[in-house]
């Protein structure tokens, strides 16, 4: 079953007013766009906008493949939660759109996620396009628009020391330095943007869309060739892109990352923020300006050598690096268990022991955890340990979400042998030689025959690579246990197994991992417990 992505927005320059709405329809797999729809509708409300982009998009998706799968992207707060049932729909206007939206397709091959504004820029430039071809009395054109043309090409966004992301800059320097093309050094995690894919061979469709045809493929590769380096100028006006533009933050891992809304730089566009957004569009202030000075230019092209330079200076892998992923990744929200009654008392309490329930503490633990994610809106299925605390703590985050509950055996703990219910200070009194062995080898099993942690990392990885495949393009969350989470982090980080020891995990903490399909992981969040506060 084929798999698309919507992205869609509306806008309106006076709420009401003159608004018009825009739509893109992607490829989950590849990211390839396949349509663009936008559309000036003359006065209207913003929201009303919004509903009219989104069922641009479903249709625009079903004209494609009837029998796909949707997953809808939308910078709406209040369409999202709507459309998912979590909101009541008050207004008259929006009603219906809202029913007709939800008759496109079965409710059960769609699923929405809420994204900050700074990732549905696409949309929001068709949008503003159709807007002001409205304000000149004219028909939006697909020939016409440049809302893809002009995408900013920003390096990976993500924490200092992404290792996805450091290594998608070496990979765009080694190119460069060898002539590649401006395709090839696309950073790992970016999707190709809609420029390279959408041209004039392109064939019309209902309502003013547009699907990319064999030979829609742009042949100005001088353009292409500035915005990957970051130097020279574009033609016809086009933004010189070599630099991340509208990045925003420190580069901090935020709590917004647990809700899967994409990388640091991007998790810092909090809840506030996004409505301060929906005014502005509302008041047709369009996107902030990305236009980079020729200083930043040449800023971002003596960067570019730079990184040539580094590229050069170390030893190049022998396989050669790894083509562009241009898939969605999974993205797995990993949430530990609330409290036991061993849990403050620092017990060992793995598979192997008595299976304890959340104390009073730990299900108001996992009461505040669900109250966070039902906010954010981003994770569509839950995922649980086969554990008594982590089957609590995900039935209450579901039923908050109205998901169900899915039961994997990998996620369970480690077996920790004869040293269940024990502190680590009775392990050691009691059984101290085995001990040193546990700490100094991953190969060795707690008394009792115990699981060692070599084999808990064989499973967990195992786990996550068939998550991984059957979650593709989706936000999952994973209620789970200490060693599982850690060694997740651990794998995604390449780290060796005595970094495990090297972590603090609390109860009822998120953290967050995406995977690419390439094979390259990006850890977003670690021991998040600000919900809890």
């Amino acid at each position: 079953m084929r798999e698309f992505i919507v992205e869609a927005d509306g806008g309106s320059r006076g709420n009401p007013g003159p608004a018009g709405y825009g739509a893109v329809v992607s490829d989950a797999a590849t990211g390839e766009t396949l349509v663009e729809a936008a559309e000036y509708l003359g006065v209207a409300t913003n929201n009303v906008a919004e509903y009219r982009g989104l069922l641009a998009g479903l249709r625009a998706a079903r004209e494609l493949d009837p029998e796909s799968r949707v997953h809808v992207r939308m910078d709406s707060k209040l369409v999202i939660e709507q459309m998912t049932g979590r909101w009541k729909i008050k207004h008259p206007a929006m009603k219906p759109l809202a029913a007709e939206a939800a008759r496109v397709f079965p409710p059960e091959r769609v699923t929405y996620e809420w994204i900050p504004r700074a990732r549905n820029k696409h949309a929001d430039r068709l949008a503003n396009e159709a807007m002001d071809a409205g304000k000149r009395g004219e028909a939006w054109s697909a020939a016409a628009s440049r809302a893809a043309l002009d995408l900013p090409r920003a390096e990976p966004s993500g924490p200092p020391g992404d290792a996805a992301a450091g290594a998608a800059r070496v990979r765009a320097a080694l190119t460069s330095a060898s002539g590649g093309s401006a395709a090839d050094a696309r950073p790992a995690e970016a999707p190709p943007t809609p420029d390279e894919t959408a041209g004039p061979g392109t064939a019309s469709t209902a309502s003013g869309a547009t699907v990319a045809g064999p030979d829609g493929v742009r042949a100005d590769a001088e353009a292409r060739a500035a915005r990957a380096t970051g130097t020279g100028a574009a033609p016809e006006g086009a933004t010189v892109t070599g630099a991340a533009s509208g990045a925003t933050g420190t580069g901090a891992v935020t709590a917004s990352g647990a809700a899967g809304a994409g990388t640091a730089a991007e998790g810092v566009h909090a809840s506030g923020a996004v409505e301060a957004d929906e005014d502005a569009r509302a008041a047709g202030t369009g996107t902030a300006p990305e236009a980079t000075t020729i200083a930043e230019a040449k800023a971002v092209g003596a960067k570019a050598k730079a990184d040539v330079r580094a590229a050069r200076a170390v030893a190049a892998p022998t396989a050669g690096w790894a083509p562009a992923d241009l898939g969605q990744p999974a993205t797995f929200v990993l949430l530990r268990h609330g409290e036991t009654p061993l849990t403050p008392q620092k017990r060992f309490s793995g598979s192997g022991g008595s299976d304890p329930s959340l104390s009073s503490v730990g299900r108001e633990q996992a009461e505040r955890a669900a109250e966070f994610l039902a906010r954010r809106g981003t994770v569509q299925a839950v995922v649980a340990s086969p554990l008594a605390r982590t089957r609590e703590t995900a039935g209450i985050v579901a039923a908050r979400l109205g998901l169900d509950v899915t039961v994997e055996d990998g996620l369970r703990e480690t077996d920790f042998g004869a040293w269940e219910g024990l502190t680590f200070g009775e392990v050691r009194e009691r059984h101290p030689d085995d001990l040193n062995a546990w700490l100094s080898s991953p190969d060795a099993e707690p008394t009792g025959g115990g699981e060692s942690f070599a084999a808990t990392a064989a499973r967990v990885a195992a786990t996550r690579d068939r998550l991984t495949a059957e979650y593709r393009g989706r936000t999952v969350l994973l209620v789970t246990h200490v060693t599982p989470i850690k060694t997740l982090v651990r794998l995604a980080l390449g780290a060796p197994p005595e970094s495990l020891f090297r972590m603090e995990l609390s109860a009822a903490s998120f953290s967050a991992v995406a995977y690419y399909a390439d094979g390259n992981a990006s850890v977003r969040l670690f021991n998040d417990t600000s919900h809890l506060r």
